[in-house]
């Protein structure tokens, strides 16, 4: 036994896996048995009759074993369609219906025994077959039907449980939030207006400071000007005042690169000649120039020591 009463086997677990919580243990144990009982009809009625086939002259044992063959499937597929009905939980006036059916049905696989072979499908008179194929198939009509109609209304129970299942899940949630939606005083939820979610926005981001791409917000101060005061403003200096655009003569981009570079004292001006003669000239000039001044320092220097030796004696 499970915790809450129900026995400990195959057969419920199967029920509750595929169709729910049992209502009654009998309703488990006799659809089960009906479900498997018709199809192991069905299935002996399949083999008598591969059997019947099988037989070397069409005489008294071929036609007994194709009676029974027919009587087995014929009498199975409503059984096995009982055997749904029973097990889903539903309407009894379903199940009602469905043993009509079967009763029907047995019905006519009673008259098939009794007239087949010798007034069953053949030429002469009388042949019962067409009444008894009838009555059958308003008894197998009967047990699909409420089979059909059973498989309905539990698959209707099904979605409107789990409808309410979602519903007061959500209820709940609403009822503890307490943020979302409010109940009127007639039991109905009220809507909460966009003003309202607004506002509780505006609240919860006050406190907030954002960023755009990594750069911190920073406060600043706007100055408005409140012309509605008697204070006179003069608005031709704003309307004629124009922006002044300053650009650069340089010839090219290298130009003012090289400026800056000067500017920050980065490079220095410095001049350059017009080829190797000038610069050869220019430093034959420089020495000629130094040993003018070493000559002429030599000389001042014989003058001096010439005026020492004259006052000396």
């Amino acid at each position: 036994m499970t915790p809450d009463g129900t026995p400990d086997n195959v057969l419920f677990e199967w029920y509750g896996r595929y169709i729910g919580d049992p209502e009654t243990e009998t309703d488990v144990y006799l659809g089960f048995a009906l479900f498997f009982g018709g199809i192991a009809l069905g299935g002996v009625g399949i083999v008598v009759f591969f059997l019947s086939a099988l037989a070397s002259s069409p005489g008294d044992t071929a036609f007994a074993l194709r009676e029974v063959a027919v009587v087995a499937s014929a009498g199975g597929f409503p059984v096995l369609l009982l055997g749904i009905v029973v097990l889903l939980p539903g309407d009894d006036r379903m199940r009602y219906a469905a043993i009509a059916g079967l009763g029907v049905c047995f019905v006519a696989v009673g008259a098939f025994t009794s007239v087949y072979p010798m007034n069953w499908n053949v030429s002469r008179s009388p042949d019962y077959s067409a009444q008894i194929i009838a009555v059958y198939a308003v008894g197998l009509v009967a047990v699909v039907g409420a089979t059909g109609a059973a498989l309905v209304g539990h698959q209707v129970a099904r979605a409107g449980s789990a409808t309410d299942g979602a519903a007061a899940t959500g209820g709940g949630a609403a009822n503890t939030g307490g943020s979302d939606a409010g109940t009127a005083a007639d039991g109905t939820t009220e809507s909460v207006s966009e003003e309202r979610v607004r506002r509780d926005i505006d609240e919860a981001m006050a406190g907030a400071d954002l960023s755009w791409g990594g750069v911190d917000r920073k406060n600043t101060k706007r100055l408005e000007l409140n012309t509605d005061a008697d204070v006179e403003v003069d608005r031709e200096a704003f309307e004629n005042a124009e922006a002044t655009t300053v650009r650069s003569s340089s010839d090219g981009v290298d130009d003012a690169l090289s400026n800056l570079r000067k500017l920050q004292g980065r490079e220095q001006k410095t001049d350059t000649s017009s080829g190797v003669d000038d610069q050869t000239a220019a430093l034959s000039e420089l020495r000629q120039q130094q040993e003018a001044e070493e000559i002429a320092t030599e000389d001042d220097e014989g003058l001096v020591d010439r005026a020492k030796d004259l006052f000396s004696r």
